[in-house]
C-alpha cells in the first residue's frame, strides 16, 4: 500500500466580486463580463494524500451540499490534472466544505483550483501557470483566477486576468441567506443594455478611498438575482445599517452579499450583531486578502 507520507494543504479563500459589469454577449451564449475579483480570509480548505486510488472525505458544515460521482467538481479537478500529465488519479483528498454552496462566492471553483494546486505539488506533475489555468477554465469560468488567488480584474467568460492595483488593507462581512443561486438561471433573467468595462489604476489608500471607487461601479446581477431571491434585499439592507458600513453589494450571482469596513473591530461587531439578529443566516467577518499564502506541507 501506498505510504501516505506528507500531505500537501491549500485553502480555498471566498471569492469576492467587488464589482461585476455584464459587457456583452457571445454567439456561443457565453456572457463577456469586466469584475473586480479580490478574496476574503475565510474558505474551504483541501489536503491531499498520496493513496492507492481516488478517494474524497467530506467534512465541515455545508458537507451535506456537496454533490457526489460525476458532479464533483473537486474529482472532475483531480482527474483532468491526471489526464493532462498522463498519470492515474491517486490520492485521498479531505474536504473541509465551509462555504455555502451556489452562493455567488466562488466555492466550487475555489475548491477545484486548491485541488488543482494540492495535486500538482503532491505527484509533482509541476504544471505551469498557464496549463493549470488551461485546465481549470474548462472546469468553470472562476477557476483561473482562483487559482491566481490575488486581487484582479476578470475580462472575457474568466479567462482573462490582468493585475489589480494594490488593494488597501480592509475588512469584510459576508452574509448569505441559505438560499442557493444557479448562475445560469440569473443569467438567464438579465435583460437590457450591456454595461462598460470599468477598470481603474488609481492608487487607494484605504477602505473608505476604495468603496467610493467601488460606488461608482456596481454588479449588473444583483437586480435579476433580487427578482429570482427578495430575500437578498433583507441580506443588502441588513449589511448597510451597521456602524462603519462603507459599502454593501451582492458577489457574484448571489446570494452572497459583502459589506465593506475599514477595520476589523467594525467588522467583527457588525458580524456578531448580523449573526444575532439572522441566526438561520451564515455570516462571517473577515480580512480582504492582498497575497496568496499558497500551499503548506501537512504532516
Amino acid at each position: 500500500m501506498t505510504d501516505p507520507g506528507t500531505g500537501v494543504t491549500v485553502a480555498a479563500p471566498a471569492k469576492v466580486n467587488l464589482y461585476l459589469h455584464v459587457t456583452g454577449r457571445r454567439d456561443d451564449g457565453y456572457h463577456e463580463l469586466d469584475s473586480l475579483i479580490a478574496f476574503a480570509g475565510t474558505g474551504d480548505e483541501i489536503t491531499v494524500r498520496a493513496a492507492d486510488n481516488l478517494t474524497l472525505d467530506v467534512a465541515g458544515p455545508f458537507a451535506n451540499a456537496v454533490p457526489s460521482g460525476l458532479d464533483n467538481l473537486v474529482l472532475r479537478a483531480a482527474r483532468a490534472l491526471a489526464d493532462a500529465a498522463g498519470i492515474k488519479a491517486r490520492s485521498a483528498i479531505r474536504f473541509d466544505k465551509r462555504l455555502p454552496v451556489a452562493a455567488g462566492i466562488g466555492g466550487g471553483s475555489a475548491d477545484a483550483a486548491a485541488v488543482l494546486r494540492a495535486l500538482d505539488g503532491l505527484w509533482g506533475t509541476r504544471a505551469g501557470e498557464a496549463d493549470l489555468a488551461r485546465i481549470g477554465l474548462a472546469l468553470g469560468a472562476d477557476v483561473p483566477v482562483c487559482l491566481s488567488g490575488r486581487p484582479a480584474f476578470v475580462g472575457g467568460i474568466g479567462e482573462r486576468i490582468d493585475p489589480a492595483p494594490p488593494l488597501p488593507p480592509c475588512w469584510l462581512v459576508l452574509a448569505n441567506p441559505g438560499v442557493e443561486m444557479p448562475t445560469p438561471a440569473v443569467f438567464a433573467r438579465r435583460d437590457g443594455a450591456f454595461s462598460r468595462p470599468a477598470r481603474f489604476d488609481e492608487f487607494i489608500s484605504d477602505g473608505t478611498e476604495l468603496a467610493a471607487l467601488l460606488a461608482g461601479r456596481q454588479n449588473d446581477l444583483e437586480v435579476p438575482a433580487r427578482f429570482i431571491a427578495p430575500v437578498i434585499d433583507d441580506v443588502l439592507d441588513a449589511l448597510s445599517r451597521p456602524s462603519g458600513a462603507l459599502l454593501a453589494r451582492m458577489s457574484g450571482s448571489g446570494a452572497t452579499c459583502f459589506a465593506l469596513f475599514a477595520d476589523e473591530a467594525r467588522a467583527t461587531a457588525a458580524a456578531r450583531d448580523l449573526a444575532a439578529a439572522w441566526p438561520d443566516w451564515w455570516v462571517e467577518a473577515a480580512p480582504l486578502l492582498v497575497a496568496d499564502s499558497g500551499p503548506r506541507r501537512t504532516g
